[in-house]
């Protein structure tokens, strides 16, 4: 399998930093196989924007290297820019520009010649569900249309490589269901897709993620492999009154740290089966009514957590 996407020790530093200052991005070594949709997962500020911008050409490191299909991203731009595709956070689109207007301009400065525009739009138009708003102007969508459209865009040119940046940040659940249902259909084209989320159920459609924070990538791998790493399992229950329920997951041998989800808890325990019957004794004994205690599946929000947490303890 080929090489797609390739950085060795990029670091970041912004104007006005000192050397002693964290990096934006510190040291990040990322190597990502053709075809592969990948995506890179960390809360805001954790140097997401930073590394994709880098790696678009948009912005230089302050060291380190990358390459894009073999190509230097300092030294090779414009041989880097041919073969991608670039989807910023901000809405990049022209707003006072109708959907048609927006798709032309953009094949018009990345050199898709007039011929093939006509076939290649309205490829585009259908993939992305916008055949019959060709002339609203972008401003008047709605968010995940406006999504759809910087896509569509940013596959104007038929790139090989694609990046995104929280592509679905701000939109609604069906938008986001529907912009991963047009990304599993360009992965299928042989596109190589590196998306940045701070989502973790969508780390979990991804081929291969890589957690990152303040700067630092914690873990790369599939999200079965991760999953499947962490020296603890879940539990989850739900009981009332809440407040018996911590105390009694506080108080309970066998409970490594457990964190509320909605209405009830996620604990990570040592043994579930060790566990839940010293949970279910606990509560009867403190008189709460026990609705649910299981085993739970582990999830891609536990290992980032769980990485954070010993990422901390250790600075």
């Amino acid at each position: 399998m080929s090489i797609a996407i390739e950085s060795l020790q990029l670091i970041k530093r912004y104007p006005g930093q000192k050397k002693e200052d964290r990096p934006a991005i510190d040291t990040i070594d990322l190597t990502v196989e053709s075809g592969q949709l990948y995506g890179l997962v960390g809360p805001d500020g954790a140097g997401k924007t930073t590394l994709l911008r880098i790696l678009s050409t948009v912005m230089e490191p302050t060291s380190g290297s990358a390459q894009l299909a073999g190509f230097d991203v300092m030294k090779q731009s414009e041989d880097v820019r041919a073969l991608l595709g670039y989807m910023p956070q901000a809405f990049s689109l022209y707003p006072d520009l109708t959907v048609m207007e927006n798709l032309k301009f953009f094949a018009d400065i990345n050199g898709v010649s007039a011929q093939k525009q006509k076939t290649r739009i309205a490829e585009l138009l259908e993939f992305a569900r916008l055949t019959e708003f060709t002339t609203r102007r972008s401003e008047n969508l709605s968010g995940g249309m406006r999504k759809k459209l910087a896509l569509a865009c940013a596959l104007i040119h038929d790139p090989k490589i694609l990046l995104l940046d929280e592509p679905t940040t701000g939109v609604d659940p069906v938008s986001r269901r529907e912009l991963w249902h047009l990304l599993a259909k360009v992965i299928q084209q042989g596109v190589t897709v590196l998306v940045s989320t701070p989502y973790m159920d969508e780390a979990e459609r991804c081929n291969t993620v890589s957690f990152i924070n303040q700067g630092r990538v914690l873990i790369s791998g599939a999200p079965a492999e991760l999953e499947a790493q962490l020296p603890f399992r879940i539990v989850e229950v739900k009981a009332k009154p809440r407040r018996a329920l911590r105390a009694v997951a506080d108080r309970t041998e066998g409970v490594i740290s457990w964190r509320a989800v909605g209405d009830r808890l996620r604990l990570s325990v040592s043994d579930p089966a060790e566990v839940m019957p010293r949970i279910e004794a606990e509560l009867k004994k403190d008189g709460a009514e026990i609705s649910i205690l299981r085993e739970a599946s582990l999830l891609m929000e536990d290992v980032f957590i769980h990485l954070v947490e010993k990422q901390e303890a250790q600075s």
